[in-house]
């Protein structure tokens, strides 16, 4: 009996959806998606409340802002070229995710995998408030075992959103995958008593879906309005969970005063730069970066957010950052920020331009450099070894998803039915 050819998955649910139409929102992000990273947050948060509130530094802010943005600009107009016609990339990104077999399931095992993770590493104590006031890492077997799994979180987003973009997965199914994502941070919030994450996770989440242009803007303005609105009450929570565990909280901050980024960015103004800082060489990024902690359980914490604190006058045992763009400042200057920048735009232009529209493995690597050196709130230079240590961590997925891809494309000159590879 004759095989017959069936049509891709991905013509029948989440690209159909999508109906390969990007808005003119969409696509401008599309252009400039490294540029929109950077301004969106300062755009829609750090700013405006500078401005609210009269901040004498926001001319500072804006001109790191302009800095910054002087360099990916640029970039970007480069790999842009002259055929990037609207709805192009988005027709794209559909088929370059279509054919590839099992990848939504992969996508499902990932999520489930790192939101166990995520829950047991924090309630073994990795990454609570607790263990860092304390200057300690988690040592349990478990929580060894979870690390493992750094960045799948990150990973995870990037598998559902390409499995909807090439339509192997509907709108609803893969929302509700994203919530149980959102929702297991909100859940971390109560066992680490930080609420950084959350902040982090949701930025990167609008990143990557608004990018890819899988979720509509309204839908992006309600989730930020829904966590302005929840933010007061969670900030509450986490502060008595602080209090229980006998962490000294400032009863003076308010809810809205700890959204004021706009002050944590504009401190760097009153310093001098860049400023001679102990910070990690060669041997501590490959160290740090390539070998879990699993495997080399004697390593002490490294974070740059302590030499900052203990610079400005604090203690080793908690952390401070200017923010992502104030941090490249403060340890390296302007040309550093014009550098930094620049050369992460390029990264990421490659992943998303070069030899088409990415699929689930390029767009991985690209949700990976979102988490970790573009996320606004993170802290420089730890980042960048936090992109190596997400990306070693996603590897044996990504392999596997190639893998699986290069058997399916081997098979179908001899007749293997579409269907069957993708049952």
């Amino acid at each position: 009996m004759t095989a017959t050819a069936v049509r891709p998955v991905g013509r029948r649910t989440g690209a159909r959806e999508m109906g390969h139409r990007a808005s003119r929102l969409t696509w401008l992000l599309q252009l400039y998606p490294v540029s929109a990273v950077i301004l969106a947050p300062y755009a829609i948060l750090v700013v405006p409340m500078a401005v609210l509130y009269d901040n004498p530094h926001t001319g500072f802010i804006a001109m790191l802002l302009g800095l910054a943005l002087s360099g990916t600009v640029v970039v970007e107009t480069v790999f842009r070229g002259r055929t990037d016609k609207r709805d192009q990339w988005q027709r794209g990104l559909a088929d370059a995710n279509a054919g590839h077999p099992r990848l939504f399931l992969i996508a499902r095992l990932v999520t489930v995998v790192s939101i166990v993770a995520d829950l047991v590493g924090a309630s073994e104590g990795r990454g609570t408030i607790f263990t860092q006031i304390a200057g300690e890492v988690a040592q349990s077997p478990l929580a060894l075992a979870t690390s493992l799994f750094t960045g799948w979180r990150y990973l995870a987003l990037a598998l559902l959103v390409a499995s909807f973009a090439g339509g192997l997965v509907g709108r609803y199914a893969f929302l509700l995958w994203v919530a149980a994502l959102v929702a297991t941070q909100v859940l971390l919030v109560l066992l680490t008593a930080k609420s950084e994450p959350l902040f982090s996770y949701l930025s990167f989440i609008v990143a990557v879906t608004a990018i890819c242009g899988v979720i509509r803007p309204r839908f992006l303005v309600i989730m930020m309005a829904a966590l302005f609105l929840a933010w007061p009450a969670l900030y509450t929570v986490r502060n008595e969970i602080r209090v229980d565990g006998g962490v000294e909280v400032e009863q003076d901050m308010t809810a809205t005063d700890r959204l004021r980024f706009d002050q944590q960015v504009t401190r760097a103004a009153e310093y001098d730069v860049p400023v001679d800082l102990d910070q990690p060489g060669l041997a501590d990024v490959v160290r740090y970066g390539l070998v879990p902690r699993l495997f080399d359980t004697e390593r002490a914490p490294l974070s740059i957010g302590y030499a900052i604190n203990m610079y400005l006058g604090g203690t080793s045992t908690s952390a401070y950052s200017f923010l992502t763009l104030g941090t490249v400042y403060f340890l390296d200057g302007w040309s550093g920020v014009v550098l930094f920048y620049a050369g992460w735009a390029i990264v990421a232009s490659l992943l998303l331009r070069v030899g088409g529209a990415p699929g689930p493995v390029r767009l991985s690597l690209f949700a990976l450099v979102i988490g970790g050196p573009l996320l606004w709130t993170s802290a420089y230079p730890d980042t960048m070894i936090g992109f190596l240590q997400y990306s070693v961590a996603a590897s044996p997925v990504l392999l596997l998803i190639h893998l699986i891809r290069h058997r399916a494309k081997a098979a179908e000159p001899d007749g293997v039915p579409v269907r069957r590879l993708l049952a």
